[in-house]
C-alpha cells in the first residue's frame, strides 16, 4: 500500500490529516537462534517489509488504535496507559511500549489517533510484532522528545512483549528492528548489547525467505517452556560453576566437561543446543567476512538440524522446506528463521537457481502438507525511520 492511500485511510478513519508518519522493519535471522535469551551471538538484519504508524493529535484524554487489518477502534484513556487490555488484544504490543514511557517517569498529557498498517507476513516469525513495538517507540520517543537512543528503545518493545503480550522474548527482533542497516546484517552479544554492523556481499547469491504459512505462535507456551527449560540447565550447571551467568558463555569444551550435572534430559538438549548455536554464529560470521559463503551455508544447515533435533522448534513444515532446499545444487544452506513452531525459513540460493528453488520447493512442499508455500527474496534495509 502506497503512501498516499495510507493518508487517505487516515483521513476516512479519524475525519482528520495525518500529522507524521514512522516505519520500522520487520527482520530475519541468518544464524543465531534461540540464543537470544541465553546471553548469546545472533546475526539478524532488517528487511523492507515492516509496519507504518500514522498518526495525529486529537482534542480528548485517550489514544486511539486502529489498524486497517482490524474493523474496531480502540481507545485507552490516558490515566490508564499501564494497564493491559484483554490477553491476545493486538493494541498490548503499542500499548505496552507506551507504558514503558510512563514507567520511565515520561507523562503523556496528549492525546493522539493511531493508524497501524504493515505488510510483514503475519505468524511468519519475521518479527510482525517487534516491528509493531519499535515503530511506536520510536514514534513516542520522537513525538515527545524524550530523547531516548534506539537500544533503548529495543528494550522497551522487549519489556511490552515481556509484561503486555507475555513472550518472554529475547532483545533481538526489536534490535534488529531498531538498529537495522541496508545491506548489512547485526552481530549482536546479546548478553552485553555490544555490536557489529557486518556488510552481507553475496555476489551472484540472494537472501530467500520461504514462509510455510503455518504460523508460529510465540504466546502458545512453548517458547516460553523452552525459555524455562534453558533456565532449569543453568541452575543444575550452577551446581558446578556457582559464577555462571547464562548457558552462551560455555565454550564446547566447557560445556562438554560439566554437562553431566545436567540431570533433567529435555533440558540437556536444549542447553547443548546453545552452546552449539553459540559457536555456529561466531563461526559463520568469521566465514561471511572472509568471504566464504560455503561455510556460512553449511553451518546455516547444521543450525537447522539442532534445531529440529535438541530444541525441537522445527516441526513437518519448517523441516519439509530446509529440506528440500537442501537438495537443490544452488542452494548454499537453508534453515529455520524465528522462533519457530512454523513461520519461515531463510536460504541462501545463487541467481540462476532461485526460480528451480521456488519450482522444486514449492511442489514437494504443497505435495507433503497441502499447502502452498510463498518466496520473498530479501532486501536488507533501514531499521525504524521517520518518513515524515
Amino acid at each position: 500500500m502506497e503512501l498516499r492511500e495510507l493518508k487517505k485511510a487516515f483521513r476516512e478513519a479519524y475525519q482528520k490529516e495525518t500529522e507524521h508518519v514512522y516505519f520500522s522493519p520487520g527482520r530475519v535471522n541468518l544464524i543465531g537462534e534461540h540464543t537470544d535469551y541465553n546471553g548469546g551471538y545472533v546475526f539478524p538484519c532488517a528487511l523492507s517489509f515492516g509496519t507504518y504508524l500514522l498518526i495525529a493529535k486529537n482534542d480528548g484524554q485517550v489514544l486511539r488504535f486502529r489498524s486497517l487489518n482490524m474493523p474496531e477502534v480502540t481507545e485507552v484513556s490516558l490515566d490508564r496507559l499501564t494497564t493491559p487490555l484483554a490477553k491476545n488484544h493486538w493494541v498490548n504490543y503499542p500499548l505496552g511500549c507506551i507504558a514503558q514511557f510512563v514507567k520511565r517517569g515520561y507523562s503523556l498529557t496528549q492525546g493522539y489517533d493511531i493508524l497501524i498498517w504493515g505488510n510483514v507476513p503475519a505468524g511468519a516469525g519475521l518479527s510482525s510484532s517487534a516491528a509493531l513495538e519499535v515503530v511506536t517507540a520510536y514514534a513516542f520517543n520522537d513525538l515527545m522528545q524524550t530523547g531516548l537512543d534506539r537500544t533503548e528503545l529495543a528494550k522497551i518493545g522487549q519489556a511490552s512483549e515481556h509484561e503486555f503480550a507475555g513472550v518472554n522474548c529475547g532483545i533481538m527482533d526489536q534490535f534488529a528492528s531498531a538498529q537495522g542497516k541496508k545491506d548489512h546484517a547485526i552481530f549482536l552479544n546479546c548478553d552485553t548489547l555490544q555490536f557489529t554492523l557486518v556488510p552481507v556481499k553475496l555476489d551472484g547469491i540472494k537472501v530467500v525467505i520461504s514462509n510455510t504459512h503455518s504460523p508460529h505462535k510465540l504466546d502458545s507456551g512453548a517458547y516460553n517452556d523452552r525459555v524455562a527449560q534453558c533456565h532449569l540447565a543453568l541452575e543444575q550447571l550452577r551446581s558446578v560453576r556457582p559464577n555462571l551467568k547464562n548457558l552462551a558463555e560455555l565454550t564446547q569444551a566447557e560445556f562438554d566437561e560439566i554437562q553431566s550435572a545436567i540431570t533433567d534430559e529435555v533440558a540437556h538438549r536444549r542447553a547443548r543446543h546453545v552452546v552449539g548455536e553459540v559457536q555456529r554464529t561466531k563461526d559463520a560470521v568469521e566465514a561471511l567476512q572472509k568471504g566464504d559463503i560455503v561455510t556460512f551455508g553449511q553451518l546455516m544447515n547444521q543450525s537447522h538440524v539442532s534445531l529440529r533435533d535438541d530444541y525441537e522448534v522445527t516441526g513437518l513444515h519448517l523441516d519439509t522446506l530446509a529440506q528440500e532446499a537442501w537438495k537443490i545444487d544452488g542452494v548454499l544452506g537453508s534453515r529455520m528463521t524465528g522462533g519457530g513452531f512454523g513461520g519461515c525459513t531463510v536460504s541462501l540460493v545463487r541467481d540462476e537457481a532461485i526460480e528451480q528453488f521456488k519450482e522444486q520447493v514449492s511442489k514437494a512442499y504443497k505435495e507433503k502438507t497441502g499447502i502452498t508455500p510463498d518466496f520473498y527474496v530479501a532486501q536488507i534495509s533501514d531499521g525504524a525511520q521517520k518518513i515524515e
